[in-house]
């Protein structure tokens, strides 16, 4: 591990210089590719300085405690035990900071909700699920913006595609996909029984072209005339955009905006998101064999979380935990969970580093 942070310590050092050369400098396109390249290994090269330097107080605690009087021994035993605890802790965290990035972990996300069993009850969890990820987005100032929805009339949605920009948004939101189940009293339950029910998520990271091998001619075009609340210009002219991707049978369909163009422009981002997701899943399977899908069938024992309304309760069953936080999380606060996923993903990960 040490000889790795030595090489990416000497290798940082060694793009420092360049950025700072006038030639290079000039060579805006060039330049920000160091610049990003530094950024990407500033954090390890930080923490790796901050160990180092806890390790030389380490050594000179240890010497005073051999040679000092004794009112310094008992200050250097106090500080050795602090210090010990601080390295240790610091040897976890660059493991950490050296395990392998996943490639997509800072790009956009393409989220897809949909309803799955519990009729028109999972409906109306799918839109709450879609305002606690849009709160979450808010929360997080990044942007949002809905490609597709197809709602029930009722304040349910069918499906929904959202697609959310910030720095970061994937690296939080990649452990999201699965089946979400919810156990409440439906609003149009007249005898007060508890029902479940439940809906799905799929998130995709956003790719640009260069990460997909998409032939247009592949592609089918469809245009027609948009329907729900979309506003009079929506209603009147064939602007939604429905694409069929023949060699695969995937089905895209976006008429949120009043301009054509713009929907197929959205259109194409899901379509890529889910070409790379079909490959980026081949991949895995080829690498640890048979995969679950991310979403599954939607039933309801393929359950990722539980969100349980007369508990006030949501569990995550991938890691065992439970917050009764219910209402502040459906508002989008989903960090405590979040975090624990990405805490139990890095410790399985560090098993095998």
């Amino acid at each position: 591990m040490f000889d790795k942070l030595d090489f990416i310590t000497e290798k940082y050092d060694e793009l420092a210089q360049k950025v700072s050369d006038p030639e290079i400098i000039n060579n805006q396109p060039v330049w920000q590719k160091l610049i990003k390249e530094m950024g990407e290994m500033e954090p390890i090269v930080k923490a790796y300085k901050e160990y180092k330097k806890a390790k030389t107080e380490l050594a000179d605690a240890k010497e005073i405690l051999e040679e000092g009087d004794e009112e310094m021994r008992e200050l250097a035993k106090m500080e050795i035990s602090e210090l010990e605890e601080t390295i240790e802790s610091q040897e976890d965290e660059l493991r950490i900071l050296l395990l392998p990035k996943d490639p997509n972990d800072e790009k956009n996300v393409i989220l897809e909700v949909r309803a799955g069993t519990g009729g028109e009850e999972a409906a109306l969890f799918g839109a709450d699920l879609l305002r606690m990820y849009t709160r979450y987005a808010e929360r997080n100032r990044w942007k949002t913006e809905l490609i597709d929805i197809n709602d029930t009339g009722m304040g349910g949605i069918k499906e929904a595609i959202m697609l959310i920009k910030g720095k970061g948004a994937y690296s939080r939101l990649k452990y999201e996909s699965g089946a979400h189940r919810v156990q409440r009293v439906p609003e149009t339950e007249s005898s007060g029984r508890v029902h479940t029910s439940a809906a799905t998520i799929a998130v995709l990271p956003e790719v640009d072209d260069v990460e997909v091998d998409l032939n247009p001619n592949d592609v089918r075009v469809d245009v027609y005339r948009a329907s729900g609340n979309g506003g009079q210009c929506v209603n009147t002219t064939d602007s939604a955009v429905r694409l069929t991707h023949e060699p695969t049978g995937l089905v895209v369909t976006c008429q949120d905006e009043k301009s054509q163009i713009k929907n197929k422009e959205k259109a194409f981002k899901v379509l890529k998101a889910r070409l790379y997701d079909l490959e980026m899943q081949k991949q895995q399977d080829e690498i640890a064999g048979q995969r679950k899908s991310q979403v599954g069938t939607g039933d309801r024992s393929e359950r990722i979380r539980t969100y349980n309304f007369p508990q006030g309760r949501v569990s995550d069953h991938r890691i065992g935990m439970t917050i009764y936080k219910l209402d502040t999380f459906l508002d989008g606060d989903i960090d405590e969970i979040v975090d624990g996923l990405i805490t139990s993903d890095q410790a399985e990960k560090m098993k095998n580093f």
